[in-house]
């Protein structure tokens, strides 16, 4: 496991104001760590993760079995930060029957007819079951917020689009998240902090390989200049939505082994923190497996 004061540093104190220049996007987080030299933490960021994987496998069935919380993972990002290969890699030994993984787009014109948190509201995991959202109800603060003119599209009462519009929905999205903790559902917030100099050797990997060709779209490219904006969106954001109930995790993203150790690492800790159990079964259900058992060893 990963040491708890490295993870401190990740996680984003409630009420904090959120200066992402402040949080270092690569593996090097500490003294000790660059001390130990990035071949040697890499060896130990594979070995935690693997450790990770394999616990995260019999608490996911442990989850399922005690039925009675579910747990929601949100990744958000600047592109090419590595969300889908931190799902892939974190979650691969996860039995895909509880596991949902949601990706959202573009809004539907039925999605534009409900409030914004609607369509993400249909997606929440049930109780036993792991939920991710790749983007999430975020997107609507943040790539909304960088282009105000989406908000033309739905369909809001007339009103000011102003500071306090923006403070509304955070205060909306709190509130929901409140609401699923009390109800069970652990939420999980991720940001993977990539740099910029990162990000654009990612795009160049994928303009150079023909094998990557096919993630690259020239929407990145455009997106990547409102950078700064985006940077101010993220800052407002989790400053405003990091709770004690639903934390935010800035995690270093330019070392993508390093980014799926920590993240598998606070999945399963959450998850350990339950006090999950198999149900204990009743007189009732005793009795009628110990008949069960008779029956078969009797059979000829």
């Amino acid at each position: 496991m990963i040491d708890e004061e490295l993870i401190e540093r990740f996680q984003v104190e409630p009420g904090k104001k959120v200066r992402l220049e402040d949080y270092h996007t690569g593996w090097d987080q500490t003294r000790e760590l660059r001390q130990l030299g990035k071949e040697l933490v890499r060896e130990r960021a594979a070995e935690i993760l693997e450790q990770n994987r394999r616990e995260l496998a019999e608490a996911q069935e442990l989850l399922y079995a005690d039925d009675r919380y579910a747990l929601l993972i949100v990744f958000q990002a600047m592109d090419a930060a590595g969300k889908d290969g931190t799902i892939k890699h974190v979650m691969s030994g996860v039995n895909p029957q509880g596991c949902q993984v949601f990706s959202f787009k573009k809004p539907s014109a039925e999605e534009l007819d409900h409030t914004f948190l609607w369509r993400y509201m249909k997606r929440l995991p049930e109780r036993g079951r792991i939920g991710i959202f790749n983007r999430s109800y975020f997107e609507d603060v943040l790539v909304v917020k960088v282009h105000p003119e989406l908000l033309e599209t739905q369909k809001l009462p007339p009103g000011k689009r102003g500071k306090a519009f923006w403070k509304a929905r955070y205060q909306d999205i709190n509130a929901f998240e409140r609401h699923l903790v009390r109800n069970g559902t652990v939420v999980l917030k991720f940001f993977l902090h990539v740099s910029k100099e990162e990000q654009r050797k990612r795009f160049l990997e994928r303009l150079t390989r023909p094998d990557k060709h096919w993630k690259f779209s020239r929407a990145d490219l455009h997106e990547r200049g409102f950078w700064d904006d985006y940077v101010e969106a993220y800052q407002d954001a989790i400053s405003a939505t990091s709770t004690k109930w639903a934390p935010w995790y800035i995690v270093p993203a330019d070392n993508k082994w390093a980014t799926r150790a920590i993240v598998a690492d606070i999945i399963v800790s959450a998850l350990k923190g339950l006090d999950l159990r198999y149900p204990e079964p009743s007189e009732e259900t005793l009795k009628a497996l110990e008949e069960a058992r008779r029956q078969l060893e009797n059979e000829k």
